[in-house]
């Protein structure tokens, strides 16, 4: 796909999902889609096709994460279930992202938010190479990736109870699961579902200090949605 191809098929469906990314942004995220499409080729990143790229491997990887973006920066009303509720985000927010992968929300989500800490969680090791490469490719600050899975990175004190927001796609949402990765979070902080047309809305089981505070449309086509807990006392 040429860079032209991307800025129109980036554009149609962004217009679509109501987002306006400007064209540095548009040049970046073609970048990381090359960087993935590449890497795609000798690991496992996605199921999507990359070469030929349908309209749902753009909504799901770039647009998602840009819907997303346009909700935390207060532009945006949410639909469903209420909107953001409590205080903003800071100038300088701390996201981990559990799970990264094939780098989306996580990626799209950091260069749509340059301001953002960012620290991507993946155990593979290959996915986690793939991840550093994309974050000095890129050349992205305040970006880390850490090859581990979540929960061994509770022993770290730097990344408990520090973080804004937790993200989470494509991983199974267990109570026991909840319970650990809330740790992370500072006080009011909000774990990010991204969640398809499978499974229900709200996590079962939800328990203290998370509450239940929103579901946001993120794109109509794929019926995706994503659901916000927050820390409470």
């Amino acid at each position: 796909m040429t860079p032209r191809e991307f800025n129109e098929r980036l554009g149609k469906r962004a217009r679509r999902a109501g987002v306006a990314p400007d064209q540095p942004l548009v040049d970046a995220l073609y970048a990381y889609f090359q960087l993935l499409r590449f890497w795609n080729q000798k690991v496992n990143l996605t199921a999507f096709s990359l070469e030929t790229a349908p309209d749902e491997a753009i909504d799901r990887l770039l647009i998602e994460p840009l819907v997303v973006a346009k909700h935390l920066h207060g532009t945006h009303s949410a639909h469903g279930h209420g909107g953001l509720h409590g205080p903003q985000l800071g100038p300088h927010p701390r996201a981990l992202d559990i799970g990264s992968g094939g780098g989306s929300p996580a990626i799209p989500l950091k260069l749509a938010m340059p301001a953002l800490h960012l620290t991507m969680v993946e155990s593979k090791t290959r996915k986690s190479a793939f991840l550093r490469d994309v974050v000095r490719q890129l050349n992205l600050s305040e970006a880390s990736v850490e090859t581990a899975r979540a929960e061994d990175l509770l022993t770290r004190p730097e990344l408990v109870e520090t973080q804004d927001l937790v993200t989470i796609r494509a991983v199974r949402i267990e109570q026991k699961l909840l319970t650990k990765i809330q740790a992370f979070l500072r006080l009011g902080g909000r774990i990010l579902l991204f969640r398809s047309t499978a499974g229900t809305e709200v996590p079962p089981l939800v328990t203290p200090p998370l509450v239940y505070e929103a579901t946001w449309t993120l794109v109509e086509s794929l019926r995706s949605r994503l659901v916000v807990l927050r820390k409470m006392l």
